[in-house]
């Protein structure tokens, strides 16, 4: 399996609400461990499975994810999403990359809690035609056995691929709720997240702006 992603191109997507360190981490993982050719960074314009959440301008997230991934060249940030009306399922994306390069492996960075949700997503098997899978370890959530995973299941005869680590315990809502009651969010993210976060006034407390 190793073999086989080298040269592939990482597709990693998520709603980036901020971009932060346990992501960047994950990605330059993947790609080192499966020697990726790149990783396409896609933040989501209408994340499907977060329904009546409220969620950071798609411009504002996109900024921050190109001001993370500058300065390495493993790391490239897509529009493919932001540019495409309508609920960002991720087989349109897949379809919508291959169409641009047919001969291109993709490899889709998943973590574990998302992989187990596969099954839910809008045509999962169609999803796992298009591309290899990458799962990324998070607390709470085993290592999937793909041996034992049934054919009979959208997950059948999945190219998977398990990625042992960072272990990174962290999550977008955590450092909204930091910002939001103005406390330090350094190291968090990269500065320049962190700076473009304080700059926008992002994940601000209206209650706590009141009283400043």
């Amino acid at each position: 399996m190793t073999e086989g992603l080298r040269g592939a191109i990482g597709v990693f997507g998520g709603t980036f609400d901020p971009i932060h360190v346990a992501h960047l981490a994950i990605a330059e993982a993947a790609r080192d461990a499966f020697g990726l050719r790149r990783v396409l960074f896609i933040p989501a314009a209408e994340p499907p499975h977060k329904p009546g959440r409220q969620i950071t301008a798609v411009e504002h997230r996109l900024a921050m994810v190109e001001v993370a991934i500058a300065g390495n060249v493993g790391f490239k940030v897509s529009r493919v999403e932001v540019d495409r009306p309508g609920p960002s399922y991720t087989v349109d994306t897949l379809e919508a990359l291959r169409a641009v390069d047919s001969n291109d492996r993709l490899a889709l960075i998943l973590s574990a809690e998302s992989f187990a949700e596969l099954p839910t997503w809008h045509d999962p098997e169609r999803i796992l035609e298009l591309a290899h899978v990458i799962v990324a370890p998070r607390d709470g959530y085993l290592a999937i056995d793909t041996v034992a995973v049934g054919r009979d299941t959208p997950l059948g005869g999945a190219r998977i691929a398990h990625l042992d680590g960072p272990r990174i315990r962290l999550s977008a809502s955590e450092i909204r709720e930091r910002a939001a009651a103005g406390r330090s969010i350094r190291y968090l993210v990269p500065d320049a997240v962190a700076a473009y976060i304080s700059d926008h006034a992002l994940y601000q407390d209206p209650r706590r702006t009141d009283r400043s």
